[in-house]
């Protein structure tokens, strides 16, 4: 019995690991698949749901250049802001949606190139069913960084 119960265990342990191996879903491909920390979650005044905010060029006088990475988990975005100098992102996983004020919200996905105009009402985000992630580039930082403005609805959100 004892013989058994450990047979069957062993079955069950190599069934599942070649389960998540043909899905591409085992530990090691999640790791090999972010290319950057996570970071701490951010702040509920800057993002509504999770969204994970990691510097990766910090702000000086000789690049003025500001960069970092954000994950977005399903259904997570930031709240309407600008730029002074503008914003680059570039996707670099998963699906999610951009949107300046008065235009359409469009889905971006990873390889895209999203180009933010110098003080422009936006908002990105991750996709309702899958996170999203990008790099995020802002030049010029002595015109400065960033202006925070209002939560996203969950209309506007929605809202094709």
């Amino acid at each position: 019995m004892k013989k058994l119960f450990v047979v069957s265990g062993i079955f069950f342990l190599v069934a599942v690991s070649c389960k998540d191996a043909a899905e591409g879903k085992s530990e090691e491909n999640e790791q090999a698949e972010a290319i950057f920390p996570k970071g701490q979650k951010g702040p509920s005044e800057f993002f509504t749901g999770n969204a994970y905010p990691y510097g990766l060029v910090a702000m000086d006088s000789v690049y003025t250049t500001l960069a970092g990475n954000v994950y977005f988990e399903p259904g997570a975005r930031s709240h309407w802001h600008s730029h002074p100098p503008g914003q680059i992102l570039i996707v670099t996983g998963g699906v999610g949606y951009h949107q300046i004020e008065g235009q359409a919200k469009e889905t971006i996905k990873k390889g895209d190139v999203v180009q933010c105009p110098p003080n422009t009402k936006h908002w990105h985000g991750a996709s309702k069913d899958e996170g999203m992630s990008h790099i995020y580039i802002i030049p010029n930082t002595e015109k400065g960084v960033v202006n925070w403005m209002e939560a996203v609805t969950d209309e506007q959100y929605l809202n094709n």
